[in-house]
């Protein structure tokens, strides 16, 4: 057995960049190789955009492979070649198949996103913030085929703040990770550290999000809005509707704090030059910042001074 276990990357997401950097500078981890997803088109001008993962790469001069599957023959041959100990997947978001996962010497180790076996599946970050969890973490898991269903070699807990929205806890999560990795795969890899199974009695499952998941129903408690607020930035965004004349303005809340005030849901109750205040079913929300379609972001009093929306007002 080497000193250095030999590791195969495969990453796409924000949280995954930390984890990378470390196995790119670690002394004790030899890593032959990394992958992510293929570049997307995306915005109007429908260009090619990496994954955050490939990004880093291209700035870092890391080679980087981007397999339109993992599951192909020509791809398979290729890791049987780098002689691997592990592949370590983390926010890739493609599904290996049985022949990959038994591929590694040692073991092909998941990095999820949550406490298992709670939140398992495709949304566990936006998840915890949606249930208000007071906290989440990462699991170190050994895949196999089910979803998030495999072992766990160790987790380490993350607490929440209170103003953390879903892209600072997913780098947070990132960088807990990061903290982790070298000396868990090399635990795993002496053997000190084995796999327990989880709890499936007590599992949870998260589903992909909707862009209509963001719409705002403001007959929930403020607190569930706002956990909305916070689960969906920066995307798919928690939007609401102002009606005109001219045709609905879509406006995307980014910021907001709950407050002690009671009307009717959707019911404007501070229209001012320094607060915006909506009731929602229990309590209300002070829209503290907010994007108007096709506008950059802004105040919710300041985007108050341009529109018609006064005291009273029913936002549907």
């Amino acid at each position: 057995m080497s000193d250095k276990p030999k590791v195969y990357f495969l990453g796409a997401g924000t949280i995954a960049v930390p984890v990378l950097q470390q196995l790119v500078d670690s002394d004790v981890i030899d890593l032959v190789g990394v992958g992510t997803q293929p570049d997307k088109v995306a915005g109007r001008k429908k260009q090619l955009v990496p994954t955050p993962v490939g990004a880093w790469c291209s700035e870092n001069d890391v080679d980087l492979d981007k397999p339109v599957s993992v599951n192909a023959p020509e791809y398979l041959d290729k890791l049987r070649s780098l002689d691997l100990d592990f592949i370590l997947v983390i926010s890739f978001g493609q599904l290996l198949k049985e022949e990959i996962l038994n591929l590694p010497k040692v073991s092909c180790v998941n990095i999820h996103a949550s406490l298992l076996p709670e939140l398992r599946g495709a949304s566990p970050i936006i998840a915890s913030l949606l249930n208000q969890c007071e906290k989440t973490g990462v699991a170190f898991m050994e895949m196999d085929k089910g979803l998030d269903t495999g072992p766990v070699y160790k987790m380490f807990e993350h607490v929440i703040s209170p103003t953390e929205r879903c892209d600072d806890l997913e780098l947070n999560l990132g960088i807990l990770g990061k903290e982790h990795v070298d000396d868990t795969l090399l635990a795993i890899y002496s053997g000190e550290l084995g796999a327990v199974a989880q709890d499936d009695s007590k599992s949870t499952y998260t589903g992909k999000v909707k862009k209509s998941d963001g719409v705002i129903d403001w007959s929930l408690a403020a607190s569930e809005v706002l956990a909305k607020v916070r689960a969906y930035y920066p995307w798919p965004g928690a939007t609401c509707r102002y009606e005109r004349k001219k045709g609905p303005v879509v406006i995307r809340i980014t910021e907001a704090e709950v407050v002690e005030m009671t009307g009717a849901p959707g019911e404007v109750l501070v229209a001012g030059k320094k607060e915006w205040i909506v009731a929602c079913g229990v309590g209300a929300l002070k829209l503290n910042k907010v994007v108007p379609q096709g506008k950059k972001e802004m105040g919710g009093a300041d985007f108050l001074r341009g529109c018609q929306i006064s005291e009273g007002t029913i936002l549907p």
